[in-house]
C-alpha cells in the first residue's frame, strides 16, 4: 500500500503546512506557559507540570498524525482509517489538551466576559452530553457524510464543530474550573456511561449495514472529490486515469472496511471511557478515604 500512496505526492502525504501550524500550537504552548507565564497569568503562576506538558505535546503529535501524516490521506481512502482518525481526534485530543493546560490558564480563558456565559451554559451535562453524541450521528448520515467530504470549507467546518463539540464533552468529567466541575462522582459514572451508549447508534449504523454506505469512498466522482481535500490540485489533475478507486489501495472489501471502521471506533471509544471511568473511581474512592475518621493509634488506658 505504501508504494501506492506515493503517487500522490510529498504535500499529501506529510502535509508541511499543517506541520507547521501544530509546530506553532506547541511553541505558543511553551511561550505563554513558561518564559512568559507572568505577563498573563500574574507573578505567581506555576509552569505546567512535566507531567501536563507530556500530555499537551502527547496531544499535539496525535493532532499531527491524524490530520497531517498519510493516516489524514489514508482517512478519505479507507473508512477505517477515518473511523480511526475521528476516534483519536475527538477523545485523546481534546483529554489531553484539558489536562495539560494549567488551571490559572484555564480561567484566565474562561472568565471572559464573553466566553464564560455560553461555555457555562454549553456545559450542563444534558447539553454537553447531546451536542456531541448528537452531531456525531448526524455527521455519520450518509448524504451528510458525503457533503462534508465534496467542499473543504464544509469539511473543516464540520471538523472544527465536532471538536468544539468535544471538548465541551469532556468539560463536566474533568473541568479544571470549579464552576464547570458540577457533578458528584456518581453522576461522572452515569454521565460516562451515557456517552457511551449514545455515541452506538452511529456505530451500530455503520457495523451492521450490509451495503456499503458511503459514496465518498464507492462512487468513482465522490471518491476524487473526496481525495481533493487532501490532494493538491496539481497532483490530482494528473491522476483520474490512474485511480481506478479506493479498492486499489486497501486489502479490504468496501464492506468489511466499513465494518471494521466502525469496530475500531467503538472499540477506542470503550477504552477511553474506561480509562475516565477509572479514574472517577479512583479520585472518588481518594476523597472517601480522607474524610474518614483515622483510627486511633493508641488504645486507652485502662482504668
Amino acid at each position: 500500500m505504501w508504494l501506492e500512496l506515493q503517487i500522490f505526492g510529498f504535500r499529501a502525504l506529510w502535509s508541511p503546512y499543517f506541520f507547521t501550524f501544530v509546530l506553532g500550537l506547541s511553541f505558543l504552548y511553551y511561550i505563554f506557559t513558561g518564559p512568559y507565564r507572568h505577563k498573563i497569568g500574574g507573578a505567581n503562576v506555576d509552569k505546567p507540570t512535566v507531567k501536563q506538558q507530556v500530555q499537551f505535546y502527547t496531544a499535539m503529535i496525535i493532532l499531527y498524525i491524524v490530520k497531517g501524516s498519510p493516516v489524514d490521506l489514508l482517512s478519505h481512502i479507507m473508512l477505517t482509517f477515518h473511523m480511526t482518525q475521528m476516534a483519536l481526534l475527538y477523545l485523546a485530543v481534546p483529554i489531553l489538551v484539558i489536562k495539560s493546560l494549567p488551571k490559572w490558564l484555564w480561567e484566565k480563558i474562561i472568565y471572559q466576559p464573553f466566553i464564560f456565559p455560553v461555555l457555562n451554559f454549553l456545559t450542563k451535562p444534558i447539553i454537553a452530553i447531546l451536542l456531541f453524541n448528537g452531531l456525531f450521528s448526524l455527521y455519520h448520515i450518509p448524504p451528510v457524510f458525503d457533503f462534508t467530504k465534496s467542499s473543504i470549507v464544509a469539511h473543516t467546518i464540520s471538523t472544527l464543530i465536532l471538536l468544539f463539540a468535544a471538548f465541551i464533552m469532556f468539560m463536566p468529567v474533568m473541568s479544571p474550573v470549579k464552576e464547570f466541575d458540577r457533578l458528584k462522582p456518581l453522576v461522572k459514572i452515569f454521565y460516562v456511561f451515557g456517552n457511551a451508549v449514545l455515541i452506538t447508534p452511529a456505530c451500530a449504523l455503520i457495523i451492521f449495514a450490509d451495503v456499503p454506505l458511503y459514496e465518498a469512498y464507492t462512487a468513482h466522482g465522490a471518491w476524487i472529490q473526496a481525495l481533493s481535500l487532501c490532494v493538491p490540485g496539481d497532483v490530482l489533475i494528473g491522476l483520474p486515469s490512474q485511480l481506478s478507486g479506493p479498492e486499489m489501495f486497501s486489502p479490504l472489501s468496501l464492506l468489511d472496511d466499513q465494518q471494521l471502521g466502525g469496530i475500531i471506533m467503538k472499540i477506542i471509544q470503550e477504552i477511553t471511557y474506561f480509562i475516565i471511568l477509572t479514574q472517577i473511581f479512583y479520585a472518588w474512592f481518594s476523597a472517601d478515604k480522607l474524610k474518614t475518621d483515622p483510627v486511633p493509634t493508641d488504645a486507652p488506658e485502662s482504668q
